[in-house]
């Protein structure tokens, strides 16, 4: 019986997952995106070109394979129009590839104002929203309120869409937020949601499908259908690091719900981490670096956000943390991105446990946000030369620990931005 594989980043997002999904891509049949919504940045290069996606998924680039945009999904009407409309420039048309699940929550233009009201209430406790109204989008999901991709073609849609604007509007107005000083994408929010119905019209000519029932359906047919999930682990609404975490489920488990999926017709998880560590935003970070070696993976790996562009802040790689992940999702098989940009270190070093209330653990703690963690390193010896087609020993040897103190091989090495810069490595 056929099963569905899943892509799933291990860290804080950022992990490269785009990249991965569209090497794999020529494997699978179906690529499903099954959580999270335009605070997502998939980064995929090819041909000497840079796209970033960020609520299509990452297997679009590969003709005859089908995209599906899962339940699990919230749209932002406008923005999926911009980056239909940046692929059309490349010559791309995905619309005849391209499906989305009617059950998808909509952004509307008041959850991304009603985000800014909250981030600037909370000031020196702010959470580090992208601002693009993920988390007031999913409250409204579990409130029973939101409106859905279906909903579109109600008779009474706007009436529903008037309903929850002015509920947003009230909240809005208790917290002191004057609507007059705030911008959508350099807009004023009349312009902004005028552009947003333009988008909403737009948006009637893709294929909206029940998706649970396509999705299973292919299984059962014997498809291969690979679940690309966003953000990372560490994010995960209730295992990442609380409250400094997105507002869905970004493990394994979030596929089965952000499908329609049992858990019995998972296959292969496929867990992407960076041979170091990044996170936007505010948060536990264990560690991370504020001196010129910080400055220098930043640099050397361009750490700034695809859909936010802010600085990422930097540090050695987590292993701890990484076990964790592991653990949360299944993963049986490793993927670790960026090793190149650390070809020129001289060392490396790694976390394999944390100081922590006077004593030494190897766990992530339930206050891991408000006690202290030191990190325990150990160094390695850079392999300090440029990774073309082969691994240089001293990587092998930092690979190699990785994958003991895990348990999970390490079946892929990316080295480089372009689809078809990476190792593939057998599993021993």
């Amino acid at each position: 019986m056929a099963k569905i594989d899943l892509l799933l980043g291990l860290q804080w997002g950022d992990e490269g997952k785009g990249k991965v999904v569209d090497a794999l891509t020529p494997k699978y049949d179906i690529v499903a995106r099954f959580q999270g919504g335009p605070n997502a940045g998939h980064t995929i290069e090819f041909d000497g070109k840079k796209f970033v996606l960020h609520t299509i998924p990452s297997g679009i680039f590969n003709e005859g394979c089908v995209n599906v945009i899962g339940n699990g999904v919230i749209i932002d009407a406008k923005i999926f129009k911009d980056e239909i409309d940046t692929l059309a420039v490349s010559g791309i048309d995905i619309k005849d590839r391209l499906f989305i699940s009617n059950k998808s929550h909509l952004i509307i233009p008041t959850h991304r104002a009603l985000d800014a009201a909250n981030e600037k209430a909370l000031q020196k406790n702010k959470i580090g929203s992208t601002l693009k109204g993920i988390g007031p989008t999913y409250t409204d999901k579990t409130a029973r309120r939101g409106l859905r991709v279906g909903d579109i073609a109600a008779d009474d849609f706007m009436a529903r869409y008037e309903r929850l604007k002015n509920t947003h509007l009230a909240q809005i107005k208790n917290l002191d937020f004057d609507m007059s000083t705030l911008t959508l994408d350099n807009m004023p929010f009349e312009q902004y949601e005028q552009e947003w119905f333009k988008a909403i019209e737009f948006l009637k000519q893709f294929q909206f499908i029940e998706s649970e029932y396509f999705i299973n359906k292919s299984i059962a047919e014997g498809k291969r259908v690979l679940a690309e999930g966003a953000q990372g682990t560490l994010l995960d609404v209730d295992f990442g690091s609380y409250p400094f975490v997105t507002s869905s489920s970004a493990i394994a488990a979030g596929a089965c719900s952000g499908l329609g999926v049992a858990p019995s017709k998972i296959g292969k998880v496929y867990g992407i981490f960076k041979a170091y560590c990044t996170r936007v935003g505010t948060g536990p970070f264990p560690t991370e670096l504020f001196d010129e070696v910080g400055e220098k993976l930043r640099k050397n790996g361009h750490e700034f956000g695809s859909t936010t562009g802010r600085a990422r802040r930097t540090g050695w790689l987590d292993l701890p943390a990484l076990k964790y992940a592991v653990m949360l999702n299944g993963v049986t098989d490793l993927m670790m991105m960026k090793s190149d940009v650390m070809d020129d270190f001289e060392e490396i070093q790694v976390a394999t446990a944390y100081k922590y209330k006077n004593e030494e653990i190897d766990f992530l703690p339930f206050d891991a946000c408000t006690q202290t963690m030191t990190p325990v390193l150990k160094s390695f010896k850079g392999w300090n030369q440029k990774i073309e087609k082969d691994i240089p020993a001293e990587l092998n040897d930092y690979i190699e620990f990785i994958e003991n103190y895990v348990g999970v091989p390490i079946t892929l090495v990316s080295y480089g931005p372009d689809r078809s810069e990476c190792i593939e490595r057998a599993k021993n």
